[in-house]
């Protein structure tokens, strides 16, 4: 490749090197006795001369993909670079006019999209930049592909809009499973009014938990955006559609049961401001025995049906048969264990666990506990000799953090933007 140094040699082959060539062209023209025309070999020498003379200069700015490339699998980055000079503006527009965000490089010499594109979707990608102070610029426009199957999100918890605990977590169900659960946790992107760390950690190929790394702070305010459409989760199989929702977190309600005594302390923004004497489970077997650990209010209803079919028995004549409606009940683990009312073992409360492993409150304190509880709220049980399992309901509190961080599949900290 001639380089701008070499510009005087490049001066003296056009001067002399052409002239010595056109007339070596032509003297073999009368040598073979032809006058030559357009369609005969001497009209492609002179072709062939005058391509040898011209060489094309690549143009300063590269678009990737190609204009007019179809089939571009989603998951492929656009990108823009100035071969030379720098860029001024890269703008990616789906059909429909979305925009798709980008990235430019810190000596603007590249542009890149940050997210994955939507398949089946035709793009336009319009670039300016500046040579030596001359604009220059470049038009491509590409489709990607139609994928063979997709997959999107069917639930996330929490509810859009939804006030919680400090504990809660963010729950993201998919409808099909997802075997590249890298590129799937990559596109999950969370924002925060006051961000902290946290990480995701997969239960399995179609649910996936996120965690900070201690409880959220009171008032934070959460937006959860995934990236999903265009991402593969699977060979043949790509995310069709964008998925964004929100929610903020209410005041820190943070409640203690103290088996062996007892008693249950309500603490609000570390404030305690209400107790109570309680009936935890009875014990003697284990299903009897109230769960220790870090629970999380998952639920409330007013009123629940209990009975002993969970543990198989239905038989009314059977001693251990019960059925039961019961008040002001708030769910913390998915084994049936509630916090509720239980105006039957009041005597009991503050002296004795009676209970089939729920903890039982007086009428009056069960109505307040109730009203006040969100989901998320953190209810630490302490004292018995069963532990709460951490994939029981919402224990996911019950893994150290090295643990649960070790449950992502990027295997590092969520780092999440501002919102």
């Amino acid at each position: 490749m001639l380089r701008r140094g070499n510009a005087p040699t490049w001066r003296n082959w056009t001067a002399g090197g052409a002239a010595a060539t056109l007339a070596a062209a032509l003297t073999a023209l009368a040598t073979c006795g032809g006058g030559g025309d357009e369609t005969g070999g001497d009209g492609r020498a002179a072709r062939a001369f005058g391509a040898a003379a011209a060489p094309s200069v690549p143009p300063p700015i590269l678009i990737t993909p190609a204009h007019g490339t179809r089939g571009v699998r989603p998951d492929r980055r656009v990108v823009v670079t100035a071969r030379r000079g720098t860029l001024r503006r890269v703008v990616v527009r789906a059909a429909d006019g979305t925009r798709a965000p980008g990235r430019m490089s810190r000596d603007r010499r590249t542009w890149r999209t940050r997210w994955t594109l939507r398949p089946g979707t035709a793009y336009t990608v319009d670039s300016a930049g500046v040579e030596r102070d001359r604009p220059t610029a470049a038009t491509a426009r590409f489709s990607t592909l139609r994928p063979q199957a997709t997959f999107g999100i069917a639930d996330v918890t929490p509810r859009a809009g939804e006030a919680v605990g400090v504990g809660m977590p963010v729950i993201v169900v998919f409808d099909r499973p997802v075997l590249d659960r890298a590129a799937v946790e990559r596109s999950l992107e969370l924002r925060m009014s006051r961000p902290v760390p946290g990480a995701w950690r997969w239960l399995d190929g179609r649910q996936v938990v996120f965690r900070p790394r201690r409880f959220w702070p009171a008032g934070q305010r959460v937006a959860l955006v995934a990236h999903t459409a265009g991402v593969r989760a699977a060979p043949g199989v790509y995310g069709r559609s964008d998925h964004a929702t929100g929610f903020h977190v209410g005041p820190s309600r943070i409640s203690t049961v103290d088996v062996p005594r007892h008693r249950m302390t309500v603490r609000v923004n570390g404030r305690a401001v209400r107790w109570a004497g309680i009936s935890a489970g009875k014990g003697g077997v284990r299903k009897y025995t109230t769960t220790s650990g870090v629970h999380l209010t998952m639920g409330k209803a007013d009123p629940v049906v209990m009975s002993s079919a969970w543990m198989g028995v239905t038989d009314r004549k059977d001693p251990r048969y019960y059925k039961k409606t019961v008040r002001h009940a708030v769910q913390i683990s998915s084994s049936g264990e509630y916090v509720h009312s239980a105006p039957w073992s009041v005597r009991s409360q503050g002296r004795a666990n009676v209970s089939h492993g729920c903890v039982n409150a007086s009428p009056e304190f069960a109505r307040w506990f109730y009203g006040q509880s969100l989901r998320g709220d953190v209810v630490t049980i302490l004292g018995t000799d069963r532990p709460l399992e951490w994939h029981n309901g919402w224990g996911y509190w019950q893994l150290p953090w090295s643990v649960w961080r070790a449950g992502s599949a990027l295997k590092h900290p969520v780092r999440p933007s501002r919102l």
